[in-house]
């Protein structure tokens, strides 16, 4: 018998909707408790020789279940939707994805045993569709610039619920606590040397990890003093550029090659007035980067923390030069394993067209940490 039906039933009609309560309450009881299996995730300090008295503060989102920081973004849609009555035991879920989002989605649809479908970019990494079918998803690929109406139209067909990262990611996560991404952080560094960072880095897909975690620094006083929030973008992303403007109409036609991360429009969740500063990184600079943390850690990252660490980098080169101490800290988003046939392949590279030992060069110069 389906785990399921052992729930006592309690289904009630208000204005219309169904809500079969014991339903809701089995499958918050399999999120919470896959909440409680789930140790916190590492956080590991880099001191490089060459940028003494500034530790790099790494946050390990890869060793999550779905391996990678786009599990607590998917938990809390799953909580959000789940408590405004949008997920009932037959919903299909349809999201929007370029691939770690609807790995992690794909996760959660099958703890709780619902239909899952991505829509996904044409060319999405072949190592991230194979993961979403583990989880038991289903993929439907679509043109880049319209991911966005199939997944909407594909969930109005199914009578299922469109999940929606790029809208609901900053509301979906509880900015004050719950073991969030900035609590988690910010509670592993309070024994260290420099227990409150002079700046988070993050790379913007959705924009809810910046929002959350600039609110969480605005509502911690002790932060407030002295943290900011810098967030990096790729090449090909309109981020930047509408920071820098103001203009939150910006839309372009082309893709980011740093998949996860950098939007053709400026996403609903995007939050420029949590935001300190913004840096534009140079795409061969990202995956240089990787290569060169590869040096430091002994395994693969992926695209998406060789942008944030490159940043990361940027501004502690800034602290060194103008003689201050302090931290800086950034999240491994996930695995290299993800891009063995992209970022980790010389044949890609050289496609593409990346200049990556300019990079390297210059990583090695200002860190004092070589490739072997």
């Amino acid at each position: 018998m389906d785990e399921r039906q052992n729930v006592d039933s309690h289904v009630t009609a208000v204005s219309g909707h169904s809500i079969d309560r014991g339903w809701v309450r089995w499958a918050m009881d399999q999120i919470l408790a896959d909440i409680n299996r789930s140790a916190d995730t590492h956080l590991i300090k880099v001191e490089l020789p060459k940028l003494p008295g500034i530790p790099l503060y790494l946050k390990d989102e890869s060793t999550h279940p779905s391996g990678s920081l786009k599990h607590r973004l998917a938990r809390s849609l799953y909580l959000y939707s789940l408590c405004n009555g949008n997920i009932g035991p037959d919903t299909a879920i349809v999201e929007s994805s370029s691939g770690s989002t609807a790995v992690s989605e794909a996760y959660f649809a099958k703890l709780l045993g619902l239909r899952f479908v991505a829509v996904v970019p044409v060319g999405t990494a072949q190592e991230k569709l194979k993961q979403i079918r583990f989880f038991d998803g289903e993929i439907e690929e679509a043109a880049f610039a319209d991911v966005y109406g199939r997944a909407e139209a594909l969930a109005a067909q199914l009578n299922g619920h469109y999940m929606d990262q790029f809208t609901y990611a900053e509301r979906a996560t509880d900015w004050r606590g719950n073991n969030n991404i900035a609590e988690s952080l910010f509670s592993q560094l309070a024994h260290e040397s420099h227990p409150v960072p002079d700046w988070v880095v993050m790379s913007a897909g959705t924009g809810g990890t910046s929002a959350t975690l600039g609110r969480y620094i605005r509502y911690r006083p002790e932060l407030l003093e002295r943290t900011r929030i810098c967030v990096v973008d790729p090449e090909n992303s309109v981020f930047f550029e509408s920071f820098e403007t103001g203009n939150s109409d910006l839309r372009i036609q082309s893709r980011s090659r740093i998949e996860g991360i950098g939007r053709p429009r400026v996403e609903a969740s995007f939050l420029p007035t949590v935001i300190d500063r913004m840096l534009k990184v140079p795409d061969s600079a990202s995956i240089a980067t990787i290569h060169w943390l590869e040096a430091v850690l002994g395994r693969k990252c992926g695209g998406s923390t060789g942008t944030n660490v490159y940043g990361a980098l940027q501004l502690m080169a800034e602290m060194r030069e103008n003689a201050c101490e302090g931290s800086v800290a950034t999240l491994i988003c996930d695995a290299g394993d993800r891009y063995l046939t992209s970022y980790y392949d010389k044949n890609w590279i050289d496609a593409e067209g990346l200049d990556l030992q300019t990079y390297l060069t210059r990583l090695e110069n200002m860190t004092g940490i070589r490739r072997q």
